[in-house]
């Protein structure tokens, strides 16, 4: 009688575990069935990015998946991520809630994970003070190009020696980040900026092992540090604390003055002109620091990854750097530095940029966006609370867009048949909507003035000749190259 009982009372469990787990016609289909509790974690596979292509295929361009008890919906294509993204972006525009953000101190401030209000008003006055500086005053530019002469100073020091370039791209595009902030740039060896860098990388490692902590919370209480919270918080609480200090020393009374050079400073006068005039405003020195972090983390190891990917399709292509170096000497010559104002004659290189970004596509599923409220796309309601991934990858390797080579690497196709740039709306590197990156123009004009003076004044040389480094990825939430070496010889 016993063990009827217990077999019944299985079944009944079991039956009412299946009618729970029955899918919802109102929500995207799921790739595979999740478990119980876990939901879909222990299907997820080393490397998404595969992964993600493949269940777009078996159940189409939006797809539910469930991180513990988290529905997080995956967008594919570039007609369904415009239509969350652009057309209904009142209700997509949000950010969730996520650990390496609550692990500053500084939770849903500055830019990057802020939402409603915050958001707006923080973004607004950095793209305003950004666009300043780039327009007539032209700091953007000069700033980087002070930068750059000191990068290619040090790649000439090398003296064709085989190396890593990696790290001291590192350090040259935070220092355009610092140039921006502050005013100044540090020297390579300074021994605090060193620091800096060294923790700003480590963080971003780290990130892909703690997100699992943004669905069950409580791993970062757990015994020991399986999860790396414990290491992640204080990567992070350690980088606040340096930036906080910079804060305090750069800080200075500037008044209702418009004659400043540095984002700090221009912060500071736009949120005083506020608070005089009676203005309620979130501007703030929270809000500052944070926006320090914010570009210091998301502007160095983007633009850095980039170049070093470009260098390692160039190994891998070595035509293309001839075409890019005779373009140069042919529109810019030898005799004088490329200047942002050149870009418009260099359509190869810009090309070859853009080809670097789509093929790269170094942050494939952007950051996570939240549904404000219960909202319809495509047919299916989605309840507010419900986390977003904008699959760009899905975007950028589409070859009903780029082609069947969609996973080459061919800059030609940026050129129409008049031998101009051509701009797909379709490319998307820097995402779509209101959350398109901020330092979006930045980027650009760093990754034109890194990459067209490094080809005028080098050339990049495998370290051997018979053994190319492969285009491979390491994973990560940036993705970057796996580690190489190349020889950079000054040309004569």
């Amino acid at each position: 009688m016993e063990v009827t009982t217990w077999i019944l009372a299985t079944v009944v469990i079991l039956v009412i575990y299946l009618w729970l787990q029955r899918p919802d016609p109102r929500l995207p289909p799921s790739p595979v069935r999740p478990l119980p509790l876990v939901g879909h974690l222990f299907s997820m596979a080393r490397d998404t990015r595969p992964q993600y292509a493949e269940w777009r295929k078996r159940v189409g361009d939006i797809y539910s998946l469930y991180m513990g008890n988290t529905l997080l919906v995956v967008l594919n294509g570039y007609d369904v991520i415009k239509e969350a993204l652009v057309k209904k972006a009142d209700v997509f525009s949000d950010r969730p809630p996520l650990f390496v953000d609550a692990a500053t101190g500084l939770p849903e401030k500055g830019v990057i994970f802020a939402s409603g209000k915050l958001w707006k008003e923080q973004r607004s006055v950095c793209l305003s003070i950004l666009r300043a500086f780039g327009m007539g005053k032209n700091v953007l530019s000069e700033r980087i190009q002070e930068e750059v002469d000191c990068y290619c100073d040090f790649l000439a020091g090398l003296k064709g020696k085989s190396t890593d370039i990696g790290v001291f791209t590192n350090i040259s595009t935070s220092n355009v980040i610092c140039s921006i902030l502050l005013g100044r740039r540090f020297d390579y060896d300074d021994k605090t900026f060193q620091d800096l860098i060294h923790k700003m990388t480590q963080l971003i490692s780290e990130q892909e092992t703690v997100s699992i902590i943004n669905f069950m919370p409580w791993l970062k209480i757990f015994p020991g540090d399986i999860f790396k919270a414990k290491t992640l918080r204080i990567s992070n609480m350690a980088i606040i604390g340096m930036l906080s200090k910079v804060l305090d020393e750069k800080k200075r009374t500037v008044g209702e003055s418009t004659d400043v050079y540095n984002l700090i400073d221009a912060y500071i006068v736009e949120r005083n002109k506020k608070i005089q005039a009676g203005i309620s405003t979130t501007l703030n020195d929270q809000n500052l620091l944070k926006i320090m972090n914010d570009l210091f983390g998301a502007g160095t190891e983007t633009t850095s990854t980039t170049i070093r990917w470009c260098i390692l399709y160039i190994l891998n292509n070595p035509s293309v750097q001839d075409k890019v170096y005779d373009e140069i000497k042919e529109n810019v010559g030898t005799d004088r530095t490329v200047t942002i104002q050149d870009k418009s004659h260099l359509t190869y290189l810009n090309a070859v940029i853009m080809e670097t970004q789509r093929l790269a596509s170094i942050i494939p599923m952007s950051v996570p966006h939240i549904v404000s409220e219960k909202v319809t796309l495509r047919g299916y309601t989605l309840p507010k609370g419900t986390w977003i991934l904008p699959n760009l990858d899905s975007v950028l390797h589409d070859k009903a867009i780029w082609g069947e080579d969609a996973m080459s690497f061919r800059p030609e196709r940026f050129i129409d048949n008049d031998g101009k740039l051509k701009n797909p709306e379709q490319f998307i590197p820097f995402s779509i909507g209101r959350r398109v990156c901020l330092g979006e123009s930045m980027a650009k004009s760093e990754l034109f003035l890194f990459l067209s003076n490094m080809f005028q004044r080098f050339q990049f040389l495998p370290s051997n000749p018979n053994c190319i480094p492969p285009p491979a990825h390491k994973n990560g939430i940036v993705i970057t190259p796996q580690p190489y070496e190349v020889r950079i010889m000054e040309r004569k």
